[in-house]
């Protein structure tokens, strides 16, 4: 194994025990990848189907190509999962890791018309680089993935309407960070929810979400120190993740 696949498959398995430790982890549903470097035909890495995100190590992780095949590793995957990820990486090179999540709050917006809205500085982020997927069903069928495709287009991120968030990033750092805070995003505006009977909600008119999107651009070099942070944090509490 080559320094970088297990520099990769540590990030990923930390992913995963963080988003528990958050509260975004779906029993055994949901899922994570992150794409394994090299020529050729694209491969990543993902979760073995059957385990809850904080018993995930490095080790456990399984690498899988785009025709569904098992590289390497002990496990299944999840079909769902499969599709879903397989069309990201297959699609966009620079989405080297892609996560998946059906959190309350990412699930509530999810069922809402209007979609995300611009309640707050957070989601302000998101203006105009956000994409919208329509329901199908359960993502078993492959053919679903060119739709997926399209619909994500060159976003950071995804709602999958009646169904729950993705993001993607150049790396685990980058795309976590656009998930915690999409899914932060999702939380403030069920929460505004909430207050609406008691006071009315004003939204962030569309110009100044778009120099706020903007200014986030300017700093997105900071998620590398962001990350770097949340990792201290999960080695005070248990770092068997890399094993």
């Amino acid at each position: 194994m080559s320094k970088t696949e297990a520099q990769l498959r540590q990030d990923l398995a930390a992913a995963y025990r963080l988003a528990s430790m958050l509260g975004w982890e779906d029993t055994i549903y949901t899922h994570f990848s992150v794409r394994l470097p090299g020529d050729g035909e694209p491969k990543f890495l993902i979760n073995p189907f059957g385990f809850m995100f904080d018993e995930i190590c490095a080790s456990d992780l399984i690498i899988v190509d785009m025709h569904g095949h098992i590289i390497d590793g002990n496990a299944d995957y999840n079909p769902a999962g499969f599709t879903i990820h397989s069309a990201v990486h297959m699609a966009r090179e620079d989405a080297h890791c892609v996560i998946h999540t059906h959190t309350l709050a990412g699930m509530a917006v999810a069922a809402c018309n209007k979609g995300l809205l611009n309640l707050n500085q957070i989601s302000a982020e998101f203006h105009q680089r956000l994409g919208y997927h329509e329901y199908e069903g359960v993502a078993f069928n492959l053919e679903e993935r060119e739709r997926i495709q399209a619909s994500l287009g060159q976003n950071i991120a995804l709602i999958l309407r009646n169904h729950g968030l993705l993001s993607v990033g150049t790396s685990v750092a980058d795309a976590f960070q656009v998930m915690y805070y999409l899914n932060r995003a999702c939380e403030i505006q069920l929460a505004a929810a909430q207050m609406a009977s008691l006071s009315p909600v004003d939204t962030i008119p569309d110009h100044l979400a778009s120099y706020v999107s903007e200014q986030f651009k300017k700093v997105e070099h900071e998620r590398h120190a962001v990350w770097q942070a949340w990792l201290r944090k999960l080695d005070r509490i248990d770092s068997s993740y890399k094993d």
